[in-house]
């Protein structure tokens, strides 16, 4: 069994609390989930109520994964004890990680010292202000370090720790608990926290069926220009209210779904990285190669290995 502990610090965000307690201690499979505090007892949380915990930072010891949940106000000074148990924990072998602000406790204990690592984009200039060491992205959801890991605020923490599923035990295990808490069942840790533009109200002249239209032919050369025309407008107009609606352009989205698709093949069965190409509308092993590198950093087939986990052919 794989124990993962959630260390619960003062005036502790109850949302980033919940997270990992229904991520992992709800899911029949390999995990036992626990809270602790820096001791045992009451920890006020950031909402106007207390939460209890049995057990103190001793139950750091016994962890495989440590996940600091965010607490507000992330300037303060947290006690050495608590510290120490972080480090304690990191150097035995067990994996740490932080949702929202809980990245300032991990900065502060030292282990992300020369680190990408990222919070809540709202707090992103302070925490690299007070830990220059750390190479702070606050353009993202959530960083992988392997045994560190980091994601930005609240709902950014479901994705960081079905991400940890998805690396554990498989894609298939990470999709049956999305489905249970109603979720995306995954959303790219480079996918940017917010859109700058403001998303206008659904309505029966949006977008979605075409995109929709577009998501069952990945594997044909779909071009601007046909997704425009079932869209019923010209090129530069479709162009305009797709940026207007999903923050980026028609193309780029169009990539994204084929590499999100990409991988989900490279997760789920096991076709050939040519196959794979093919389905995902690459057309070839090479292309989708530059492109699937360019999104993630690595190649199919190590992408491969890395996240089949558990999950079926």
């Amino acid at each position: 069994m794989h124990r993962v502990v959630a260390l619960a610090l003062p005036d502790v965000v109850a949302f980033d609390l919940s997270v990992p307690a229904q991520v992992f201690g709800r899911y029949q499979g390999p995990y036992v989930f626990e809270a602790c505090g820096p001791r045992a007892g009451c920890v006020q949380t950031t909402t106007g109520f207390a939460v209890e915990v049995a057990r103190g930072l001793e139950a750091l010891a016994e962890a495989d994964t440590v996940i600091v949940p965010g607490f507000d106000p992330p300037s303060w000074e947290l006690s050495g004890t608590v510290l120490e148990a972080l480090r304690a924990a990191h150097a035995r072998g067990a994996r740490v990680g932080s949702i929202c602000t809980g990245a300032f406790a991990l900065a502060a204990a030292g282990l992300l010292d020369g680190r990408r690592a990222t919070t809540h984009w709202a707090y992103a200039r302070r925490l690299a202000r007070m830990y220059p060491k750390v190479e702070v992205d606050a353009g993202v959801l959530y960083v992988d370090e392997g045994d560190i890991v980091t994601s930005a605020g609240v709902a950014a923490g479901i994705d960081l720790c079905l991400h940890l599923v998805r690396r554990d035990v498989g894609a298939e295990a990470a999709n049956a608990i999305a489905r249970q808490i109603v979720v995306a069942p995954h959303r790219d840790g480079g996918q940017a926290q917010f859109v700058d533009a403001p998303l206008p109200v659904a309505d029966e002249r949006g977008l979605a069926a075409t995109r929709a239209w577009a998501m069952d032919r990945l594997r044909e050369p779909l071009t601007v220009a046909a997704m425009a025309h079932h869209a019923g407008c010209s090129e530069r107009t479709f162009a305009r209210r797709f940026r207007a609606e999903t923050g980026t352009t028609p193309l780029q989205w169009l990539l994204r779904e084929r590499v999100l698709h990409a991988r989900r093949l490279l997760e789920a069965t096991d076709l050939p990285v040519e196959d794979v190409a093919c389905e995902a509308g690459f057309g070839t092993a090479a292309s989708l190669r530059q492109h699937f590198r360019r999104s993630t950093a690595t190649s199919p087939l190590a992408y491969r290995r890395s996240f089949r986990g558990r999950a079926p052919a």
